[in-house]
């Protein structure tokens, strides 16, 4: 897929995203895939001239292991890969977001199935994105709605996210980053 070969490019521009995907087959956790903001600004810094890594506060990375939900087990994971890659690293098992996530943004999240059903829920259809190693030394791009409206500048709803008011706020907050975004009511297709 040309479109995926030119984003994966663009992504490595950014150098700690480059450090990621080169150690991400090696980091050892099961369904692991460097998510969000760190893929989609990046190519939105290119896009308009900034910085590569201008504004992104944090590199996302989503694992899925359901054998232990504890936020212990996590934390073990979040300690040990933050002092390989350092603190700007986020990591999360998706397999107990649903344990977390109704306190800080309200109830209704189902049990996700693997680390795509979380990328998938992002409330900005463009920019539910993600990579993984392949397992043959290349990459795997998931990105469910499709890279025509991150490429566009195009932020759609998120027909998948249970919360809808995010939505807005989200792409507001974009918008003001990268002037160019046009925000649009219509929620995005499932291909």
């Amino acid at each position: 897929m040309e479109a995926a070969g030119d984003f994966l490019a663009r992504v490595r521009a950014n150098p700690l995203n480059a450090v990621l995907l080169d150690h991400l087959a090696g980091i050892g956790l099961a369904d692991c895939w460097l998510v969000a903001g760190c893929l989609f600004q990046t190519c939105w810094n290119l896009r308009s001239g900034r910085p590569v890594d201008a504004g992104i506060a944090d590199y996302d990375l989503f694992y899925f292991d359901d054998t232990d939900l504890s936020y212990e087990a996590e934390d073990r994971e979040i300690q040990r890969l933050a002092a390989q890659f350092g603190p700007q690293l986020q990591l999360r098992n998706q397999a107990r977001v649903h344990l977390w996530y109704p306190a800080r943004f309200g109830p209704g999240y189902p049990r996700l199935v693997d680390a795509c059903d979380g990328i998938n829920r992002f409330p900005v259809a463009g920019t539910c994105v993600g990579i993984a190693a392949d397992g043959r030394g290349g990459f795997r791009v998931h990105a469910p709605f499709g890279l025509e409206d991150m490429e566009a500048g195009l932020l759609r709803p998120n027909p998948l996210n249970l919360q809808p008011d995010l939505f807005l706020a989200k792409a507001r907050s974009y918008q003001q980053r990268w002037p160019f975004l046009q925000i649009v009511d219509t929620p995005a297709s499932l291909p």
